[in-house]
């Protein structure tokens, strides 16, 4: 057989999805999904070009054309790059399991665990509503809860602005005292009431500098938190020293993380605990396995990021990893709406706290290509964060 068409599908039955339908001429076809939140039509471009390079090419070959999709630009890497190349990617494994008769875990090696833990999104106004929130994701099973104080990002969002137009995101002033003074009471409040029994978690969202995640992270040891989230952004990586050295709280970081390459110094010198980084965003199955393989001598896990930016077809590369590779640590969970298990079928399941992958051939999916064209893309952004005196922030 031979790789025919890559068909790249833009659609948002409730939110916005990059997917593609790699073809071939036996009637073969898999499925992928290459979005990035904020820069979907962005990824459909890079698709819709280098699809090119691989028309009339063998699908079985899956590493030489991940090689021949990363290496034949001169220019090369970044994230939109490497989400075109997931998106392939994952539709290549699709095909060769449709064609093995068996679901993409098995070809990976067979399954390490039964099933994958997950955590969820707590939230809430005061400490209170934060806790009904963790009990309510306690009694539908889960064993890990990730709790956050206040609106997206804390305590420190302090005002909003609308957008300078029509159709442009809101502009929130974030600042970082406010949020720092609140976590460490919270995390307090909830230990005190629901125990240790349950695996808390926390994220930063990348707003604070190497100096004070440190603080925040020395605040929380007594909590026993499963990991603390990106607590710099990763442009500050070398600040992750200091954070270990002043706190035993676990670190996860890497959802924005891209390149195997900007992993090695966190792993040689072990300065963090998960890996955040899904197949989606580092080029698909074939290099999130070579990325938990490198990290599992320094005792490193996983802990993909899994929130609503991904598809079901994302989400379930990301569990038909998590159940074969000896280091998995957690998967973030969120469920899909009936628009979107409409548009894309067969999304994985999850069940008393654990996420299961797909035994159908491949991974279990597919794409109505009609009902998807019924929700055309909307053009959305990320949201726009200031200090309270005008200096753009990240988060």
């Amino acid at each position: 057989m031979a790789i025919t068409e890559v068909k790249v599908i833009l659609t948002c039955p409730g939110r916005n999805y990059t997917l593609v339908k790699v073809m071939t001429d036996q009637g073969v076809y898999g499925v992928g999904d290459g979005t990035i939140n904020g820069n979907e039509a962005t990824v459909a471009q890079m698709l819709s070009h280098v699809s090119e390079l691989i028309i009339g090419h063998d699908e079985d070959r899956i590493g030489d054309i991940w090689q021949l999709l990363f290496h034949w630009g001169y220019w090369r890497n970044g994230p939109i790059f490497r989400a075109a190349i997931a998106a392939i990617d994952m539709a290549l494994w699709d095909i060769k399991g449709k064609k093995a008769g068996m679901p993409v875990y098995q070809l990976l090696g067979g399954r390490a665990r039964e099933g994958a833990m997950v955590y969820g999104h707590a939230h809430g106004r005061d400490h209170a509503e934060v806790e009904d929130s963790v009990r309510s994701f306690i009694e539908r099973g889960y064993k890990a809860v990730r709790a956050q104080p206040g609106p997206y990002g804390g305590a420190g969002m302090l005002s909003r602005k609308p957008g300078r137009r029509e159709g442009l995101p809101p502009t929130d002033y974030f600042e970082p005292e406010p949020y720092m003074r609140q976590v460490a009471p919270l995390f307090d409040y909830l230990r005190n009431t629901i125990g240790f029994d349950t695996h808390l978690l926390h994220d930063v969202h990348e707003q604070l500098t190497p100096i004070q995640a440190a603080w925040l992270a020395q605040s929380l040891d007594e909590y026993m938190l499963f990991f603390l989230e990106d607590c710099l952004r990763p442009e500050y990586l070398e600040g992750f020293r200091l954070i270990r050295e002043k706190s035993n709280t676990p670190l996860a970081i890497g959802e924005i993380i891209h390149s195997r390459e900007q992993w090695i110094m966190l792993f040689r010198e072990q300065l963090i605990d998960y890996i955040r980084t899904p197949p989606i965003h580092i080029g698909g199955i074939t290099e999130a396995i070579k990325l938990c393989t490198l990290a599992e001598p320094y005792q490193i896990k996983s802990g993909f990021h899994g929130a609503g930016d991904i598809g079901p077809i994302g989400q379930a590369a990301s569990v038909s990893v998590d159940v074969v590779i000896p280091n998995f640590g957690i998967q973030e969970w969120v469920g899909f709406s009936d628009q979107i298990r409409e548009v894309i079928t067969g999304a994985c399941e999850m069940r008393d706290g654990y996420a299961y992958p797909n035994e159908a051939p491949g991974l279990g999916m597919d794409i109505d290509e009609e009902l998807a064209a019924k929700y055309p893309y909307k053009p959305a952004w990320m949201p726009l964060v200031r200090r309270i005196d005008g200096t753009m922030h990240v988060y």
